[in-house]
């Protein structure tokens, strides 16, 4: 039983290692996929003319604003994710400690609740994250790296 939990750290180890050492080559391709996004859109913004206040920028302050918002953008999704894991962890606790003490009505009835809450938490993240970008008329689909 003792050589399963040791499998299972040494596989951690390795795991974690690997993607550490991995981490840079993901992180540069999708830097360099984000600013040719803020180019192309640089020059749909010059073409189209449709907000005016985009269009009166430089280059460079667009660039500066359209790369800064994406990077802004990642890193509140990625809060966005820990947060939902942890309201994820909580509602499992939650359903199981229930579970425990009223079966499976009180396990459903907080695993529904846990739900919504996720659920509700996770739109308003959303629209909080893009709130600033779509307040100055940038078009946050073509700024987003999957």
């Amino acid at each position: 039983m003792i050589w399963l939990i040791e499998l299972a750290l040494v596989l951690l180890l390795v795991g974690g290692g690997w993607t550490m050492m991995n981490r840079g080559k993901r992180t540069d391709r999708r830097e360099a996929l984000t600013m040719r996004r803020v180019d192309a859109y640089i020059e749909t913004i010059r073409r189209e003319r449709r907000n005016p206040d985009l269009a009166a920028m430089s280059d460079t302050e667009l660039r500066d604003l359209l790369h800064s918002g994406a990077r802004n953008l990642r890193a509140a999704e990625q809060k966005k994710g820990w947060i939902l894991l942890g309201i994820g962890a909580a509602t499992l606790v939650a359903a199981s400690v229930l579970a425990a003490q009223e079966g499976w009505a009180g396990f459903g009835a907080t695993a529904a609740i846990g739900a919504i809450v996720a659920y509700g938490t996770n739109e308003f993240l959303n629209r909080l994250m893009r709130a600033p970008l779509e307040r100055r008329g940038v078009d946050i689909e073509r700024l987003l790296v999957e």
